[in-house]
């Protein structure tokens, strides 16, 4: 993780369903370096988009989402450093700034 200005750019592997979440705030840029990422969206915010290597997405402030992705997928994300991980929803993989800094 690096830190620019006042945006994280975060980048991790991820595997398997993330919880629906939003963040009221906040933006969110989504890159996909290796492997597939879809991100679910409800049909009236234009439903699911699945991005592959190089592809970009972002997330509005407010809308609800989850990712999910069916083997190791590599992401890039860019946020606010203000960005809760799971948008105030406590589940299993809630992490901290402080969690995921370390």
């Amino acid at each position: 993780m690096a830190q620019v200005n006042d945006q994280f750019v975060k980048v991790a592997k991820v595997q398997g369903e993330f919880p629906w979440h939003s963040h009221a705030a906040e933006d969110e840029l989504f890159l996909v370096l290796k492997g597939a990422l879809t991100i679910g969206r409800a049909a009236e915010d234009g439903g699911p988009v699945t991005l592959q290597p190089g592809e970009i997405f972002v997330v509005p402030r407010g809308v609800r989402h989850n990712t999910s992705a069916t083997e190791e997928t590599w992401i890039a994300l860019v946020e606010t450093v203000t960005t809760e991980h799971t948008g105030g929803e406590q589940t299993l993989l809630t992490r901290s700034i402080a969690e995921q800094l370390g």
